[in-house]
């Protein structure tokens, strides 16, 4: 039977609301099947408002990918503000997808896309507002598989109550083979209800269900073992790879908003994962090994996105973008192909070391100079020898006064505060190369005419890293150096009104501290915090340090234990038995090294160091140069 939309209902509240627009759906390039010509059925959720959400990659690209499957359906849904959400409840109308507006538990699949914690409570509210129970145990036949990745999905723990599944990893094969399973148990007859159905799920590896594995603690409330209590289960769980990503060029048809969204381009993934081997980045552990797109992949992909989109800026995405093999080449075949048009080049955050001004240039001819973004990440020598970024003072300067002898204005310069080993000197480090920056800029151009952007945020250590053991820095720590920083800034008459100086208090990092490293313990936190009205945790607006503290207090969770401790070696560690490929002795070894302030080479260029990752998942390094050049070769 058809699910019927329930526009009708929410058009009335529509007119009460803020930016009615995120929600009515409609955009270019947004697909909407007939619900019966469907047997699998997916709402894809990315937790967080219309403005953030849409432009997010993995969620487009499964997007994509599902509704292109025979028999296959997905729509997507966003967490509605807080003034939809009173309105909702009052008139009784659930969460739904933006593209027919059906109501979220209609659906097979309920998938959640985590690139932070902070999302967790916008998930219990669209469960909520859904009509399916928040706790997974309490779910019956009618109710949708709740289905977690992203980022944050490589330790599900926290949330572990509230999931009936999670995925580790790419998304492109394993949504199809979701799919393939759950359409072959509706056919036949949903055997043994939905426990047989996560069976099939977990039986793999491949997929996780957290209900299928126990957690036993020792007295002091460190974890004893993770096991499986199904003797099908495997013990570990292991990510996706995706290694030709030329065989996947999504999106093709990028969705273009209605409402104003955080980033106004189409944006093409031109490698995947990073072997820089930056000690704090999750994000570069966990996504290995490096897979370049080719040189005529992403030259179709941004011929056809343009056009398909009418976007009039484009992004070459990845974690260090300026390392692909063949950028040089990339850079200049595009600004061949739209010069003089209306279409723009982007680059996100570069590398101090492997920053060109030729490249630079190339990006910049079409679009004007507004401004180039460095992340040196640590205020001195010593700590970026710490966090394994080695870009050296000498490095940074000779690259920005490179910059602004050649036109630019703006510089952009990103740090943490609160890392392993941190003193306080190290923070007013960044003071100090704020300043040496904005004195070699002048001199560079003779001119007053120069700025400078110090961005900070506070540390968190991240599972899947070597500093996965670390203790974190306490939030009046990092407020008071990040004082001491400020008012060293404003302080300086000579060029303290050429520094621009944002930075985020460490309150907000200790929550995401304990939710990112976190054990099954710490979800009824987050079910008290949003029983308590916590929303957007991410929006400095909306978080409130004192709702998280108080709700782990009632739920009788130490979160100094959880956040300031330091782990021992073979402490058991809550995702311990999900593998991102990175061997484990291999981990501990970095962090030993970053305590004495050893560096580590990207195996890009150099021999293999042992992370795992390669033999483990049965991958390789996949890089250029290939020698072909961009094509179409005309220009627009």
């Amino acid at each position: 039977m058809p699910v019927e939309s329930i526009f009708h209902r929410l058009e009335a509240l529509l007119p009460k609301v803020q930016k009615p627009i995120q929600y009515v759906g409609g955009e270019l390039n947004s697909t909407v099947k007939d619900w019966d010509s469907a047997d699998v059925r997916w709402a894809l959720m990315y937790p967080d408002a219309y403005e953030v959400g849409l432009p997010n990659q993995g969620v487009a690209i499964l997007y994509e990918i599902l509704n292109e499957l025979p028999g296959t359906l997905a729509e997507r849904t966003y967490a509605v503000w807080p003034d939809l959400e009173a309105l909702m409840r009052a008139e009784g109308v659930p969460q739904f997808t933006v593209d027919a507006h059906r109501p979220v538990r209609a659906f097979d699949v309920f998938g959640v896309s985590f690139s932070t914690e902070l999302g967790y409570t916008n998930m219990l509210t669209a469960l909520d507002l859904a009509g399916i129970p928040l706790v997974a145990a309490d779910r019956g036949e009618d109710d949708p598989i709740v289905l977690a990745g992203g980022h944050a999905a490589f330790n599900p723990e926290p949330i572990a109550d509230f999931l009936d599944a999670a995925v580790l990893g790419d998304g492109e094969q394993i949504s199809i083979a979701i799919s393939e399973v759950i359409r072959e148990w509706k056919a036949e007859g949903r055997p043994g209800g939905r426990d047989e159905l996560l069976m099939r799920l977990a039986e793999s590896g491949g997929v996780y269900v957290p209900k299928f594995y126990d957690v036993d603690y020792h007295p002091d409330g460190r974890i004893k073992r993770v096991a499986p209590n199904r003797a099908d289960v495997p013990w570990r769980v292991h990510k996706h790879t995706v290694m030709d990503l030329d065989e996947w060029p999504y999106p093709k048809k990028p969705l273009v908003p209605l409402a104003e969204t955080v980033h106004e381009r189409f944006s093409v993934e031109i490698f995947r994962g990073c072997t820089r081997g930056c000690r704090f980045c999750q994000a570069g552990m966990i996504t290995r090994p490096v897979r370049e797109r080719s040189i005529t992949t992403i030259g179709a992909m941004v011929d056809n996105g343009v056009k398909e989109s009418g976007f009039n800026e484009v992004g070459l995405l990845s974690l260090s973008s300026a390392d692909h093999s063949e950028i040089g080449d990339i850079a200049k075949g595009l600004a061949d192909r739209y010069e003089g048009t209306n279409t723009s080049l982007s680059l996100p955050s570069t590398r101090v070391d492997a920053f060109n001004i030729d490249l630079a240039n190339e990006f910049s001819r079409n679009g004007r100079r507004s401004g180039l973004t460095f992340a040196p990440e640590g205020g001195s020598e010593r700590m970026r020898k710490v966090i394994n970024k080695m870009v050296t003072e000498e490095d940074l300067i000779r690259t920005v006064t490179t910059a602004y002898s050649q036109g630019w204005r703006q510089v952009k310069l990103y740090f943490m505060c609160g890392l392993p080993t941190e003193q306080d000197e190290d923070v007013m480090g960044i003071a100090d190369l704020a300043k040496k920056v904005i004195k070699a800029g002048r001199e560079a151009t003779g001119s007053r005419d120069i700025r400078c952007t110090v961005s900070i945020g506070g540390f968190v250590p991240k599972p899947h890293t070597p500093f996965q053991w670390a203790g974190q820095a306490d939030h009046e720590t990092v407020d008071r150096r990040l004082k001491a920083l400020r008012d060293s800034l404003r302080g300086d008459k000579e060029y303290g009104r050429a520094i621009g100086y944002r930075y985020h208090d460490g309150k907000p990092s200790i929550v995401e501290g304990l939710l990112s490293r976190g054990d099954r313990r710490v979800g009824a936190v987050i079910r008290a915090v949003w029983e308590d009205g916590g929303r957007f945790d991410g929006w400095s607006e909306h978080f409130s340090y004192e709702r998280w503290m108080a709700a782990a207090e009632q739920a009788g969770v130490d979160v100094d234990w959880y956040t300031t401790r330091e782990r021992e070696e073979n402490e058991v560690l809550p995702w311990d038995h999900l593998d991102a490929g990175l061997d484990r002795e291999w981990l501990w070894q970095d962090w030993q090294e970053a305590v004495s302030g050893g560096e580590v080479e990207d195996c890009r260029w150099t021999p293999c160091y042992d992370c795992g990752v390669c033999p483990t998942m049965g991958t390789e390094i996949q890089i250029g140069p290939t020698g072909r050049k961009l094509l179409p070769l005309t220009v627009v």
